[in-house]
């Protein structure tokens, strides 16, 4: 059955909201390392990872042996009404990274019921249902997490459980205190928080969720400090901090494991998912213990934490943290930043380059500055057509997202840089 064929029948039976990349869609049938091959036998360089998912790369075999071995057991699943023993190691290794003190962790099956575990928990702790987030921010699909997500075209609907102000600090490109400096941006930034809370909310907030980066907004990098500076608002009033590392979680940003850690200040929770699994669904929540424990109902969770999902997830951490992968995306990244901001001295259609590590947004602009959706769809597909496959976000659409596995090679990186710098190339000429 061709490709063709296949997104035919998916049309047909699937939402016509799943969104699919690329004029004529693909299919991966195999991958090995940072490749995958197509059903039509064209294999490509992957540099979005499942959407930073497949965080050690394809076909790894400490992590394909963990699976078989709890797959061979013939257990699984057994929920959590069981001891899982995988799961208690995991949760054991996570909570003592996660440099929260008397750390607890609560498994799901993706970053979306993290976020709205997370929420449950900081809103039932606190006994308001008012919370903090970002403008532009993303924080998942599901009634809570969309109604703290900051961006309309992933916001599908107005009504929400909880109530919601937002504040400045995700997007500095186009943010209105573009220009200042790092300490005036986050003097501005924080005068706005301290503002929204005087003028919109009852003062008893829950929490402020924040991405370090922003993901789905494009990459955006706010000055480290940032979340310092917040937080020292936030205590006075007692709110909480949630730090929503789905995407920054596990090293990605080079220079720390975390990406809240950047800014000096420890959360009282942090939510994670993507890059722990390596491919399986599993995501959670790690907050001081009070914070956890502060629900009185009983609750369980079916699948989260599953034998499967968390003896995969704790070979793939084994083998990030004992292959110094944070230190590798740290290398590459800086490859890629100096390489990608060569590309944009040349070319005026990039009008930012931004990230850490291997984590990277670059901005598509038209002749005056504006949000170019139409160039960025041509160096998606242009990428495609030269063998690197990229992702695609940002307030406007016109974000490229870099965020290869963190096993990234140096040849591959010097292949990739070729391949964008003649995608960028083409989309600079087409605009003309």
């Amino acid at each position: 059955m061709s490709e063709s064929e296949l997104l035919a029948r998916h049309r047909a039976v699937l939402p016509n909201w799943l969104a699919l990349y690329y004029d004529e869609p693909i299919e991966i049938v195999r991958a090995q390392g940072r490749r995958v091959t197509d059903s039509a036998g064209t294999t490509y360089l992957d540099f979005f990872a499942g959407i930073l998912t497949n965080a050690i790369g394809y076909d790894i075999a400490e992590i394909s042996d963990a699976i078989r071995a709890q797959v061979d057991s013939g257990v699984l699943h057994t929920s959590t009404l069981y001891l899982i023993r995988k799961q208690v190691e995991l949760a054991e290794q996570i909570a003592e990274l996660s440099g929260i003190p008397g750390a607890k962790v609560f498994f799901t099956n993706s970053g979306t019921e993290a976020n709205e575990t997370a929420l449950m928990l900081a809103t039932q702790y606190r006994r308001s249902n008012q919370v903090l987030a970002l403008r532009n921010s993303y924080h998942g699909r599901a009634f809570a997490t969309v109604g703290i997500t900051g961006n309309r075209g992933w916001s599908a609907s107005s009504l929400s459980p909880v109530k919601v102000s937002y504040v400045h600090g995700g997007y500095r490109y186009r943010d209105a205190f573009r220009g200042l400096s790092d300490a005036d941006y986050v003097k501005a930034c924080t005068d706005d928080l301290r503002d929204v809370l005087e003028t919109t909310t009852s003062g008893d907030v829950a929490a402020l969720i924040a991405e370090p980066i922003q993901g789905v907004g494009g990459f955006n990098v706010p000055p480290d400090g940032l979340f310092a500076a917040f937080q020292e608002v936030l205590e006075e009033y007692g709110i909480l901090l949630i730090s929503d590392e789905v995407q920054t979680g596990w090293g990605r940003t080079g220079e720390h494991f975390w990406g809240i850690q950047a800014h000096g200040v420890t959360p009282d929770a942090m939510t994670f998912a993507k890059g722990l699994g390596n491919g399986l669904a599993i995501g959670g929540v790690v907050a001081r213990g009070d914070l956890m424990d502060s629900i009185t109902a009983n609750s369980i969770s079916t699948f989260g934490g599953n034998p499967v999902s968390t003896a995969g997830a704790k070979a793939t951490l084994d083998y990030l943290l004992s292959h110094d992968l944070q230190g590798n995306a740290a290398k590459q990244g800086a490859r890629l930043l100096t390489g990608l901001r060569d590309i944009a001295e040349h070319h005026d259609v990039v009008g930012d380059v931004r990230g850490k590590g291997l984590m990277i947004g670059v901005e598509l602009v038209g002749p005056g500055g504006e949000p170019s959706p139409d160039a960025a769809r041509r160096v998606l597909e242009e990428t495609r057509a030269r063998g690197l496959l990229v992702g695609k976000g940002g307030l406007h659409g016109n974000v490229i997202r870099l965020a290869p596995p963190l096993t990234l090679t140096d040849d591959e990186t010097g292949e990739a840089l070729e391949i964008l710098r003649a995608s960028v190339a083409a989309a600079q000429e087409a605009r003309a």
